[in-house]
């Protein structure tokens, strides 16, 4: 994946007047992490919409700011709820040689032979994965092939996946991920569609939350 830099500058404007940046054409965001002073920052919006558009809360990418790189977390966006705009983007900073902890969301590929010929339901246990590692080998997601459940009673468990040796998997490795159960056709089909998961979520400790940020900025 190519290296993602997103130009930003230090934001004096905060509090209410922020919606005047807003109409400028500007997104208003936030700098925090461990080690790292909290900083209030600004974007050009259509820019950072471009440059944030396949971004998860797992995804490392670069802000720049007054001619430093950072590295950093997309760990929130917030959007306009009638426009769907951003409207602001929080950043988590990261150090590349200190390890996190994450929450990492599972994605079911593929078709189990045991649904099409067996009747079989798909059912889903845990929908993320809790894994430790570097910020650069943070995966987006973790994908569990079903092709490979062929008969009712076939699972797949975490010992059962593949992972790169720069990954920790810190839940247990006998935790049942997929599984393969008898049912009717009508239950098949409802499992065949419920196969979303939902976005990784970021666990690292030392949110803080605009409001700090501005109020920091204001000292």
């Amino acid at each position: 994946m190519a290296k993602i830099v997103i130009p930003a500058v230090l934001r004096t404007i905060v509090g209410k007047q922020v919606g005047v940046i807003r109409r400028e054409g500007k997104l208003p965001g936030v700098m925090y992490g461990h080690h790292f002073n909290t900083i209030p920052i600004t974007m050009d919006l259509r820019d950072a919409t471009r440059l944030l558009a396949g971004a998860s809360s797992s995804s490392l990418v670069y802000v720049s700011v007054e001619g430093s790189e950072h590295a950093a977390l997309v760990r929130e966006k917030q959007r306009d709820v009638i426009r769907g705009t951003l409207k602001h983007v929080d950043f988590q900073v990261v150090s590349l040689t200190e390890k996190i902890r994450a929450k990492v969301s599972l994605d079911l590929i593929g078709f189990s032979p045991a649904v099409k010929d067996l009747n079989g339901v798909v059912v889903t246990g845990s929908n993320s994965l809790e894994i430790e590692c570097l910020p650069q080998y943070l995966p987006e997601r973790m994908v569990i092939d079903i092709s490979k459940l062929v008969k009712i009673g076939d699972g797949i468990y975490i010992r059962d996946l593949p992972v790169s040796e720069h990954i920790q998997i810190l839940d247990s490795p006998d935790e049942m991920l997929v599984i393969v159960t008898a049912g009717t056709i009508e239950e098949v089909e409802v499992a065949e569609v419920a196969t979303g998961v939902e976005e990784p979520e970021i666990i690292e400790k030392g949110k803080k939350e605009e409001e700090e940020a501005e109020e920091a900025a204001k000292k």
